[in-house]
């Protein structure tokens, strides 16, 4: 599911989201209410992942993109993040052939470079396996910002200007928008937060535009079928209007 998609905002959508984006939030206070370490709220956070992605494909959601690890994670105590990190391992391990079996395509945004060698290497062998797989796209933004990915695009674009390859007077939406990380994909349709936290979080910012929002006040380990098909609900009752008038979108046709 790859090729040019226009950062130009539609004027029209279905009632089912292409593409999903789910910041997962309330582990370790999921796990602090029940009087337990907070790995053990990340190691639960594995079952709704599974859920969750289970459901979506079975609901025909083309993409879902999934906030694993923040750029800003790296300020947690030292002690959490060696154990999402093996727990990370464990997952590319134990769960990419699971993925490919259900011909679900894996790919991971974020900058690398501060991974171990050994998880940079997990990384791209899963994806290399499933890389052909067309039924859903599964996006684990891990040391992702949404600063770092127009920042990363910038560069890569400033770079063209300066071999001469770009004028700058060619740079436009479209351009920026093929140079970030998941440019190819289609925009995110829904984004949903759990835990009832209501921000962003420098998740998605170019993507995230004009994306529905919807918080749930449950925590992530909770977050599983049930709570996944209320919130793709909740998206099918709403009206998009991109700009237009209540009018204007009620004198269309719906989209097939």
């Amino acid at each position: 599911m790859t090729g040019t998609v226009s950062a130009e905002i539609p004027v029209s959508a279905d009632s089912r989201p292409r593409h999903v984006a789910i910041i997962m939030d309330g582990n370790n206070r999921w796990a602090k209410a029940r009087r337990l370490k907070g790995v053990a709220g990340h190691k639960a956070g594995v079952d709704a992942v599974k859920s969750v992605v289970e459901t979506c494909a079975r609901e025909g959601v083309e993409v879902l993109t999934l906030f694993a690890f923040s750029s800003e994670n790296w300020r947690r105590p030292k002690d959490e993040v060696s154990a999402l990190m093996k727990l990370f391992v464990f997952a590319l391990e134990r769960e990419v052939r699971k993925l490919h079996r259900n011909d679900i395509c894996l790919r991971i945004i974020g900058d690398r470079s501060e991974f171990s060698a050994t998880l940079q290497e997990l990384m791209a062998k899963a994806e290399e396996l499933t890389c052909n797989n067309t039924r859903m796209t599964l996006v684990i933004a891990a040391n992702y910002g949404g600063h770092w990915d127009i920042a990363q695009a910038a560069r890569q674009l400033a770079g063209q200007v300066k071999a001469g390859q770009l004028q700058p007077s060619d740079i436009t939406d479209d351009l920026i928008q093929q140079h970030l990380s998941i440019g190819d994909l289609p925009m995110p349709d829904l984004m949903i937060r759990t835990a009832g936290e209501q921000r962003i979080s420098n998740f998605m910012l170019w993507h995230l535009a004009y994306t529905e929002l919807y918080f749930s006040p449950v925590f992530w380990p909770d977050f599983k079928e049930d709570e996944m098909r209320k919130a793709l609900q909740a998206y099918a009752g709403r009206q998009r209007r991109f700009g237009q008038t209540d009018d204007q979108i009620t004198a269309k046709p719906s989209p097939q």
